[in-house]
């Protein structure tokens, strides 16, 4: 695909950075990457699938970071590093933690950025996006306005946050009730998500050959955050993307079964255009990036907005 970008810059990477959380019960601890050149970045804050950590998804991260995002990526409760077990008591309300880790990035952005050699004063806390994979698509979803609704359908607290000014939705999971598998439905209550509230600018991403055993239904489950939200969207189906969506949490992860770096590289430089479009960055990246997608001999994907 024909879809430019700027030239890469070096980019510093620093972890841990501790952020004090008493009521959490272990502090949060966050992985900060920037280009070592540049000022008025936009951020990312990037929520991790589940038992990842912020060592995860390498592929996006470097990428954004080398053309000009700061990331940020936090170590949810239910991450293998940590070991929680799963008869922790906060186990339960992990789902909420889980949000409260992304608001406390936003709390704490001036420890963050001190934290880093020369990072401060190079941050523009205006541009804020949230991303998320997975367990985390439906995290970041939160903040972009999705609500969890209760047994009677009925939309629960809005935990949105309007220092949020867009979204890349990454393999995010569907309606809840009666398109839950009994495993899921038994397992995740949590797992019943309301998208009438989400009305920050969000892209939603989702393979074509995804199938869930969380889900009774197909690949088009991942299609929800989409077609049931209000608002400016996109949404870019991947052809032939499983839930890794061609290997995006790792450079070696074991559990992508869609190997390939085509796609990859394709979901790299359209999120990087999309985000700098809907952050207000640059004004042509997001069109230029779909008329090459679109206009391709053979496309990896097809993307559709409202």
């Amino acid at each position: 695909m024909d879809i430019n970008v700027n030239a890469p810059t070096p980019v510093i990477s620093v972890k841990p950075v501790v952020l004090s959380a008493p009521d959490r019960g272990d502090d949060l601890q966050v992985r900060v990457s920037a280009p070592t050149t540049g000022h008025d970045l936009p951020i990312i804050v990037f929520s991790h699938g589940y038992s990842s950590s912020m060592d995860g998804y390498a592929p996006l991260v470097d990428f954004w970071t080398a053309h000009g995002f700061v990331v940020i990526q936090p170590t949810h409760l239910d991450s293998k590093t940590l070991n929680l077990p799963p008869e922790d008591p906060r186990t339960p309300l992990i789902w909420r933690v889980r949000v409260d880790d992304l608001k406390r990035v936003l709390d704490q952005l001036d420890l963050i950025e001190a934290s880093v050699p020369g990072l401060s004063g190079r941050l523009d806390r205006s541009r804020i996006a949230v991303a998320g994979h997975s367990w985390g698509g439906q995290t970041a979803s939160m903040l972009l306005g999705a609500r969890v609704l209760d047994a009677d359908g009925q939309p629960g607290e809005d935990m949105s946050d309007s220092r949020i000014k867009a979204g890349v939705l990454l393999a995010t999971t569907g309606k809840g009730g009666a398109d839950l598998s009994p495993f899921a439905a038994e397992h995740f209550p949590f797992m019943n998500p309301g998208f009438a509230d989400m009305n920050t600018p969000a892209l939603v991403v989702a393979g074509d050959e995804d199938q869930s055993m969380l889900s009774t239904r197909g690949p088009d489950w991942f299609t929800d955050p989409y077609f049931l939200s209000p608002g400016s969207k996109s949404l870019l189906t991947l052809f032939g993307g499983q839930h890794s969506l061609g290997g995006i949490t790792g450079y070696n992860a074991t559990e992508t079964t869609d190997e390939s770096p085509e796609r990859v590289a394709l979901l790299q430089r359209i999120t990087w255009a999309y985000l700098r479009s809907a952050l207000g960055v640059e004004d042509s990246s997001w069109a230029a990036a779909c008329a090459a997608l679109e206009e391709g001999a053979s496309p990896l994907g097809r993307i559709e907005s409202k």
